[in-house]
């Protein structure tokens, strides 16, 4: 489990400062096996959560929930990492970091602030980068395979909506459903799975290659915009499942609608409290109205992240006995 951990936080001591990454690799291993956020802020403590709690981190390596003693990243900390992150060509990173976040190996999302250079009212540059947030990533397979029985009945496959707030396990959800569609089972064939990856966070793909077990019969559009992708996965790959990954505007909903009148099936996730707050989403309420999701799967971090609260049926009404079922089930999905 050691050298697991290692491995896959590896792309991450890659990115980070010498002074940093030889703090965070002394963590103890406990700290490192349920990491969630690495915090690096110019002049201000650096910060370390994980799913139960968040910690300050001294120079000699102790946690305290207290900021007084820690170590505080300066100035060049933060160079140094930007630089890390664009391997010192900060021009090919012009679009990352327009939208405030960078994706890097193994599927880590980095998130950015700094001083915003606006153009007629849009974002159009970040500049003076003074805050990472350094989101990690895991596989954990099998997280998927008590839900399949809702989700591939008697070989017929529902559209799929996850709603959850962040950090509650939707994508590593939805990247091993992906996974279990496209291996089959005893139960159900496999599927011709498609995924739209917006921002490398299911496949984590390096040079267009999967760093994530998707499955075998898996095409990814990496960096690409779902509405975009999803038709040309349905033009190009003829896909029976399309998987995406937090829709909510009003092209993701148009390229659902031409999905399903093309006959291909959706595994999808939008943020959310609950399904009353999707229901108050003008595009995701036209959606749930219209019935295109079969089912709805509302996931919490209330016992731990991946804690499935219930499964909704195309009319919003609680499955039974998958309520019941579910009800303390924690599907462990970030530790």
């Amino acid at each position: 489990m050691d050298r697991r951990c290692s491995m896959s936080l590896k792309p991450i001591y890659q990115i980070l400062p010498l002074s940093i990454r030889e703090l965070i690799q002394s963590l103890p291993r406990t700290i490192l096996g349920c990491l969630e956020e690495i915090r690096i802020r110019q002049d201000r403590p650096l910060e370390v959560i994980t799913s139960e709690q968040s910690w300050f981190v001294s120079r000699k390596c102790q946690l305290s929930q207290q900021p007084k003693d820690s170590m505080v990243p300066g100035k060049e900390d933060c160079i140094k990492m930007l630089n890390l992150i664009s391997n010192h060509s900060l021009y090919t990173m012009e679009e990352e970091l327009r939208r405030g976040y960078v994706t890097v190996e193994g599927g880590h999302r980095v998130g950015l602030v700094g001083k915003v250079v606006v153009d007629q009212g849009k974002v159009k540059h970040l500049r003076d980068v003074t805050g990472f947030n350094v989101r990690i990533a895991r596989q954990v397979k099998g997280v998927g395979e008590p839900l399949i029985p809702f989700l591939i009945h008697k070989g017929q496959v529902e559209n799929v909506l996850i709603v959850s707030p962040p950090q509650c396990g939707k994508t590593t959800l939805i990247r091993d459903l992906a996974r279990l569609a496209s291996t089959g089972g005893e139960k159900f064939h496999s599927c011709k799975v498609g995924i739209v990856d917006e921002r490398s966070e299911i496949a984590g793909c390096v040079d267009g290659v999967p760093q994530h077990d998707v499955g075998p019969r898996t095409d990814v559009l990496d960096a690409c915009p779902k509405a975009e992708g999803m038709m040309m996965l349905i033009r190009s790959m003829s896909p029976e499942i399309l998987v995406v990954d937090e829709i909510g505007r009003k092209e993701d909903s148009e390229a659902v609608h031409e999905a399903v009148h093309a006959g291909v099936h959706l595994f999808t996730t939008a943020h959310g409290q609950t399904v009353d707050e999707i229901c108050r989403r003008p595009t995701l309420a036209e959606l749930v109205k219209e019935g295109v999701f079969s089912r709805v799967i509302l996931l919490s971090r209330r016992q731990g992240p991946g804690t499935v609260e219930a499964i909704y049926d195309q009319l919003l009404q609680p499955l039974e006995p998958a309520s019941e079922l579910f009800r303390s089930k924690v599907v462990r999905t970030l530790c």
